[in-house]
């Protein structure tokens, strides 16, 4: 799907955070600077909004690899794995401990291997137009539909 400005990636992201559950995975897969932190901030705020919160500004976790966000009964942690470049690493951040209890938001899943129930793969890529984005949704588990229903 063409994506066509950022209020357009809101909705998108709106949608999504309807869905989403402790235990859900979501992997950000796409170049440096094409919106992978962006849809993260609207999902994030988008809960928010939806529990009656203050939105809180989200931040891309490239130096801290990881942001954690409480949202009453939800909890998000926010990996930025762009600079782990061995399975060791990767291993150590924890990131497979207490899977049902969380919600994971990784951008730069290249090093991920193992199988996981409920995921959701969010493809972006640059088009022409620096506005817009092209989009590939591809789910597992509960996510297998989604990309055809936003």
């Amino acid at each position: 799907m063409i994506v066509k400005s950022l209020d357009h990636l809101n909705i998108i992201s709106k949608k999504i955070s309807k869905k989403l559950e402790n235990g859900d995975w979501i992997f950000l897969i796409g170049e440096i600077g094409v919106g992978k932190t962006t849809f993260t901030r609207y999902l994030i705020n988008n809960l928010q909004n939806q529990k009656g919160l203050k939105e809180t500004e989200v931040l891309s976790p490239t130096f801290n690899l990881l942001y954690e966000y409480e949202i009453e009964d939800l909890k998000i942690m926010h990996y930025d794995l762009y600079r782990i470049k061995k399975n060791d690493d990767l291993n150590n951040l924890g990131i497979f401990s207490d899977n049902s209890k969380v919600i994971k938001i990784i951008e730069w899943p290249d090093l991920i291997q193992t199988p996981l129930k409920d995921k959701l793969e969010i493809y972006l890529e640059y088009k022409e137009n620096e506005n817009e984005r092209n989009m590939i949704l591809k789910g597992l588990g509960k996510w297998e539909s989604i990309k055809y229903e936003v």
